[in-house]
């Protein structure tokens, strides 16, 4: 058990239209003008969805987050990118600049701060 968090700090969540493939928890990509969906492998993410209703999401985009891993994720400052299932994973090129500070192997999850 971690005796640091980093949950919620620097937290910037924005509303966003939402296509029927969103889901809370899941990282999303910008679709169209204010307007997000689910990502593909190797897209570059906008942030994470938080919540869901209305045909709207609560999308973090910037802070502290806990997101779901594919693959190993190094710490430090890295560039990250979806892997197509709702996480994300190292990227093979380009991807979105993060700091992990944290890494939970057998859970696949990360603390990052976009």
């Amino acid at each position: 058990m971690s005796m640091v968090s980093f949950e919620d700090i620097g937290g910037v969540t924005a509303t966003f239209a939402a296509k029927e493939d969103v889901v809370p928890g899941q990282v999303v990509k910008i679709t169209a003008n204010g307007q997000v969906g689910a990502c593909s492998a190797k897209d570059a993410f906008a942030g994470q969805a938080q919540s869901l209703r209305g045909g709207f999401a609560g999308v973090q985009v910037k802070g502290f987050l806990t997101v779901s891993t594919t693959n190993t994720v190094n710490l430090g400052r890295v560039n990250l990118e979806a892997d197509g299932a709702g996480g994300v994973q190292a990227a093979t090129s380009g991807g979105v600049p993060a700091l992990v500070v944290s890494v939970d192997a057998a859970a696949k999850t990360a603390v990052i701060c976009l």
